[in-house]
């Protein structure tokens, strides 16, 4: 599929004039109701056509309409003869068994071609809707609604592909036998089938009233959907801060509020889903009433002459009801695909930025870059100013540094380079303003009108004044670079973010990832591997690297969560030099590295040609770093007075090599070859993994939901109902067959009799349609409420897991975050209507064979000893394969969802690297895979299937055929036939319509068992209260002792130990720093504080109690003090240096900074965490690396501010920026896996070992 940004590069000029003249960047239309149209223009995705032919059933019908005349002069009037009645029963009964081969070979085509056209499509849209993203700017993306991306291309399509593939051909086949059905009767008699299509009229009224209403409802519900796995997507992505703070039950209660808005709003959908089912039955069987009145009525009259042509309008009206009853869930499976596919035509349909059209020679990335007056504000927050009037010139082939304060404007730079924001006008995705609502009523829900929210909006403008406007221009070479085509720019710039973002691959392919859009893209893997161990040891990354078991091949975790923050940050500087960039740009790249890797860096800042000092968007100081020094009283100056190493006499040292690097070889810990657990359980054998059956997960489910048992009861009450009415329309129908017989002789007795079955028709017309409006009225409400039920659960299971758990790649983010709406949304599917329609399915089973033991047992039993065998052994074959199927499909869809959640999570690194085509070609073979593994698959599937539906068929001929054959021997009358055959027929219906549930069981099983075995394994801690009570009651005034003893610790997912051995005592009170070089286990320790891993060996103990032994939840609440005021609030903020930031926003405390806080600084974003962190009043503070993103200023005013807060508290820091830690009490040096110092700053420099040449390395005022 041919990338957008590749046709608009070569688009036309009227094209080109056009994009300029409406000067639209991109915009994003959510808000717009979905139509039908959304649902009918995701067929534009399969690039070929096929016609299904359906609607065979009308063949059947039409037969029987014709024979039925010749019936009743045989077992009637008497008027045929037994030769000439036995050679047309014959006929009739071949002529059927043709026609269940004929609907068998059709049948299959139709499940087999439908459900690879579901899948097909489902995947292409998925992939066209992932390329759209990625051609859209960062803006346009950091706008969007929190979740949004991520949640349409997991959850949305799923309920897309739900509603085209087998439910769309079950739609599809059943309209075209209403088609046909409306076709043949209008061929025998037109004015008969005018006179029922006023009931049909009734029917599309009432469709078309009501469905608009529900899709509308639908909609606000999927928006409150989004909103929810918004939230568990920013959870889930921060799951140990969200343990670390105590916070999994307010993250829990707020995304509870959320399903809870959601469960009502899909509440009072409820009402109107099933009226429409009620009045469209209610119309179907009053048809059935207006047919039999009005033709028996011509029929006395003389109009009509032939029973045969009444007898088919209203075996064709018969039809009519069947296909609208099986049409009817497939219905809202369409409505909700509507939404669904509105969501993807929202990004799909937007507007791109233009990429532009220079490229080499017409441009070159080796001239000056030139910021013009540029004035910036960010779209999120129009109203705050981050540039103010700023000119800057970044001289080709020298090095400029920019530094600054927190939220000067150093990243925003980077974003105008690299294309990410625009000096033009910038449009985001419309959100709704709240209105201000004076009461409380059922409107609630209701969106602001636009008069509503440009009133809002104004209100916002006058509190903070006009939005800023935007102005200037970044250029090179004489040309602006939004003139440059974008992917060529990017692919000439070598970016290392602030927070750099690793990929769920091996080290190699995230190196090599750099190369993409290079000359070395193509190049062998073995010129590719030798120029990534080249940039690796660049960048001082193979020091690890070949230290991990499988090398270069070793795989990082989700978002490389397996790597400490300097090993990341090493890789990612690896990754942006092998590409041997024109242009280089470190954002804040060594905020997290270790004394080693932040040489790199640092000698380039010693080094920079031009350093540039920013302060609130604009340029204050410019110069050399000695120039820069000299200057009493300056900004830098003083930045670097605050990063100075007080180091005494100690001499100056040499550029040697570390103690630590000399010694790597011998303190390499040996590869251990064992994966065990801290209890001795190899990894992913739990005894909770149990894979339950279906009847045992429903069976355990349905006993959970006792509580609803009344509401369930009153349903299958008003389903047995629905289903009574089936068996009671074969009896009328055959009486309808044998007054006919008399209707010649008898007129009177006829009129009579007629007008008697008319008003019976009515009456039953009247209970079906109050059984069906019951019966999904409460089957819906108790879903709702079912469904939030287990979704709250099932999300609160998730945030009660061990943070292991999050370790395993079939745990990532993207697939929990997928798996926390899609399988409850399962779970609705079993207790909603698609369950209300097989109940009814069944009891109209069971009334069938009931009212035909009682006409004609003899028959029955024949029937039932033909007809239940084929139909159980052909569904228990196929919903063991429907069973397999639906596992290796989630298992594709997994793979390929996770991959597109952490590709869209990583947008900037996907821009930035240009990635983007990369990324969708393989995400495009990943859905190609599920493809080819559901067609090899699907063909043996959908044959059972097509069989199991049309087995039915070939039963009712051997029905047909022995009933004939009694009914010539005189042992059964008309009236005992007919209402046997018919309910037989209708029985088979009914258990094709309940087995239509396969595929829907299937998935609700797999669902089911994720939710009740992640609920099951949820971390419990049955530990001893009072430990946790003993620790906090002797920590409180003087902090706590910590210490560990003889600590062996690893990773679950890792064979490499990470301590051996380990001990060091933490006193009360203490100020603890934790140094060493990335991956020597600093971040380990503060994990095995947290609780978070167990060690495997040793213990931990805090105030002499072990902390194993304490309840791990009140373990961490018994750390901090949660209860806080605005005051309190305020204050801790101002220590934070962040309280001033914050109440300059137009909306102070109250601002909504976006998901992951990106319309933040990283500095901005680190002082809100640090104020977070000293607002729970901690008897232990944990920092790891709290200040890494601050700028020099900040960070000496933060550092007071925590030796502030560590008086009375026991602080223990991990720290690379030593001037942080060189007034703690205690300073600890690790190095691969050891204790190799400890001491305080000045006792440590005293014996000039790893600590003093660390300090020699970041002497910067030397």
């Amino acid at each position: 599929m041919t990338q957008s940004s590749d046709k608009k590069g070569g688009s036309t000029p009227d094209e080109k004039n056009k994009d300029e003249k409406n000067d639209v960047t991109s915009q994003l239309r959510p808000q717009r109701e979905a139509t039908f149209n959304d649902y009918l223009r995701v067929f534009n995705f399969w690039y070929s056509s096929s016609t299904i032919l359906t609607g065979t059933d009308i063949d059947l019908y039409f037969t029987l309409g014709r024979f039925t005349s010749q019936f009743t002069d045989f077992a009637g009037s008497g008027t045929l003869s037994p030769e000439a009645f036995k050679s047309t029963l014959q006929k009739l009964s071949l002529y059927m068994l043709g026609l269940f081969l004929g609907r068998l070979f059709l049948n299959y085509i139709n499940k087999f071609a439908f459900r690879m056209i579901g899948i097909r499509i489902s995947s292409a849209i998925r992939l066209h809707f992932l390329q759209a993203l990625f051609a859209q700017s960062i803006h346009v993306f950091d706008s969007m609604p929190p979740g949004f991306a991520t949640n349409t291309i997991t959850t949305t399509s799923n309920t897309l592909q739900l509603g085209i593939s087998e439910k769309l051909g079950t739609f599809i086949e059943f309209n075209a036998t209403i088609v046909a059905a409306i076709v043949v009767a209008f061929i025998y008699s037109w004015r008969l089938t005018l006179v029922t299509m006023s009931a049909l009229v009734f029917i599309t009224l009432t469709i078309g009233v009501l469905l608009p209403l529900i899709v509308k409802g639908q909609g606000r519900t999927s928006k409150l959907e989004a909103q929810s796995n918004a939230i568990a997507s920013e959870t889930l992505g921060s799951i140990r801060i969200i343990m670390a703070c105590g916070a999994e039950m307010r993250i829990a209660n707020k995304y509870a509020a959320i399903i809870e808005e959601c469960r009502k709003n899909a509440q009072r959908t409820s009402p109107l889903i099933a009226l429409q089912f009620g009045l469209v039955f209610f119309g179907v069987f009053a048809a059935f009433s207006l047919a039999f009145w009005y033709g028996s009525k011509s029929f006395l009259e003389g109009t009509l002459t032939d029973v045969g042509t009444i007898i088919i309008v209203l075996f064709s009206v018969m039809m009519i009801l069947f296909s609208l009853e099986r049409t009817s869930t497939p219905l809202l499976a369409v409505s909700k695909a509507t939404v669904a596919a509105c969501q993807f035509f929202t990004v799909i349909d937007a507007p791109r930025p233009v990429p532009g059209h220079l490229v080499a020679p017409d441009v070159s990335a080796d001239q000056d870059i030139i910021l013009e007056d540029v004035t910036f504000a960010y779209p999120s927050r129009p109203h705050v100013k981050v540039l103010d009037n700023l000119s800057l010139c970044f001289e080709s082939g020298k090095t400029t540094a920019i530094v600054g304060p927190s939220g000067s404007g150093k990243s925003t730079i980077v974003g105008l380079i690299e294309r990410w924001y625009s000096l033009k006008e910038q449009y985001v995705v419309a959100k709704a303003i709240e209105k201000k609502k004076k009461k409380k009523n059922d409107s609630d829900d209701e969106e602001p009108t636009e008069e509503e929210a440009a009133a809002a909006q104004a209100e916002l403008d006058a509190q903070s004044g006009p939005p800023v406007a935007l102005s200037g221009r970044v250029t090179t070479c004489g040309h602006s670079i939004d003139d440059i085509n974008v992917k060529w720019w990017r692919s000439q710039i070598g970016l290392v973010q602030q927070e750099p973002f690793l990929f769920n691959e091996s080290i190699y392919v995230n190196v090599s990832n750099g190369l993409v859009g290079t000359q070395w893209e193509d190049e062998p893997e073995d010129k590719k591997r030798e120029m990534v161990k080249a940039a690796c040891k660049e960048a001082f990354a193979d020091e690890f690297i070949d230290k991990l078991p499988k090398g270069y091949d070793t795989t990082v975790g989700d978002g490389g969560a397996k790597l400490s923050g300097g090993q990341r940050q090493r890789i990612a500087i690896a990754r942006s030099i092998v590409r041997q960039p024109k242009i280089l740009i470190f954002d804040e790249a060594t905020s997290a590295i270790d004394v080693r890797g932040e040489k790199i860096v640092q000698a380039a800042l010693d080094r920079a040609d031009t350093i540039v000092v920013l302060k609130q968007g604009r340029v204050v100081e410019t110069g050399t770093h000695e120039s820069l020094l000299a200057r009493d009283g300056g900004v830098y100056a003083a930045l670097v007075r605050a990063q100075s190493i007080s180091l005494g006499d100690a001499t100056d040292a040499d550029d040697g090599v570390l103690p630590e690097e000399a010694d790597a070889a011998e303190l390499a810990p040996e590869k251990s070859k064992t994966r065990e657990s801290a209890q001795g359980v190899p990894v992913g054998t739990a005894a909770t993994d149990k894979n339950r059956g279906f009847f045992d997960s429903f069976g355990r489910l349905f006993y959970e939901t006792r509580s609803h048992w009344p509401m369930m009861i009153l349903m299958l009450l008003a389903a047995a109902c629905a289903g009574a009415a089936i068996p009671i329309q074969a009896w009328l129908f055959a009486k309808v067959i044998v007054i006919f017989g008399y209707a010649a002789t008898e007129p009177a007795r006829f009129r009579r009799d007629s007008n008697l079955y008319a008003l019976m028709w009515l009456v039953l017309a009247l209970g079906v349609g109050i059984a069906y409006t019951c019966t999904f009225f409460l089957a819906t409400r108790t879903a709702n409420v079912i469904r939030a039920k287990y979704q709250r659960e099932y999300f609160v299971s998730m945030l009660h897991q061990k943070p292991e758990f999050f370790d395993d790649d079939d745990h990532a983010q993207g697939t929990m975050t997928a798996r926390a709406a899609g399988d409850p949304q399962k779970l609705e599917e079993l207790m909603g209507a698609n369950m209300a329609s097989v109940y009814i399915g069944l009891f109209t089973l069971l009334g069938s064979l009931t009212i035909a033991f009682c006409f004609a047992w003899k028959l029955a039993i024949v029937s039932l000893c033909v007809v239940v065998p084929i139909l159980l052994g052909s569904t228990y074959w196929r919903f063991r394969y429907e069973i397999q199927f639906e596992n290796m499909n989630n298992a594709v869809f997994t793979e390929s969802s996770q991959f597109a959640a952490e590709s869209i999570g990583a947008f900037r690194t996907v821009a930035s690297l240009t990635l983007e085509d990369a990324i969708c070609a393989r995400f495009g073979a990943l859905c190609r895979g599920h493809v080819v593994a559901a067609y090899k698959k699907a063909r043996w599937v959908s044959l059972l299937f097509a069989f199991s539906d049309s087995a039915t068929m070939a039963c009712q001929a051997l029905i047909f055929y022995y009933g004939g054959r009694l009914l010539l021997s005189g042992e059964y009358n008309l009236t005992s036939f007919f209402v046997c055959f018919l309910a037989i027929m209708n029985a088979g219906e009914s258990t094709g319509q309940a087995l239509s549930f396969g595929p829907n069981a299937a998935q609700v099983k797999d669902a089911a068992n994720r939710i009740l075995r992640l609920r099951d394994s949820q971390n419990k801690d049955g530990g001893k209260r009072g430990a946790g009570e003993e620790i906090l009651e002797r920590s409180q005034g003087g902090g706590v002792k910590i210490e560990l003893e003889n600590v062996h610790f690893r990773y679950p997912t890792r064979d490499t130990p990470v301590f051996s051995g380990l001990s060091l005592t933490i006193e009360k009170g203490q100020f603890a720093a934790l140094v060493g070089a990335s991956g020597c286990g600093k971040t380990s320790i503060i994990s095995l504080l947290e609780r978070f891993y167990e060690p495997n060996k040793g213990r931990i103990l805090c105030n002499g109690e072990d902390i194993a032994k304490s309840n791990v939840y009140q373990y961490r609440e018994n750390l901090s003090l949660t209860t806080v005021t605005d005051e309190h609030l305020h204050r801790v903020c101002r220590e934070a240096e962040v309280h001033d930031f914050i109440v300059s926003l137009p909306e102070g405390y109250s601002t909504n900074i976006g998901s992951r806080g990106v319309t933040l600084s990283g500095g901005q974003k680190q002082r809100v965490a640090i104020a977070r962190a000293l607002l729970r009043r901690p008897d232990v503070l944990l920092l790891d690396e709290a200040t890494s993103s601050l700028d020099s200023a900040s960070e000496k005013l933060v550092q007071a501010a925590f030796e502030r807060a560590g008086r009375g508290r026991t602080m223990v820091v991990v720290a690379h920026r030593l001037a942080t830690v060189q007034n703690a009490d205690v300073i600890f040096v690790l190095g691969e896996g050891r204790l190799l110092e400890q001491g305080s700053h000045w006792e440590l420099l005293k014996k000039r070992g790893v600590y003093w040449q660390m300090c020699q390395s970041q002497a910067l005022d030397r």
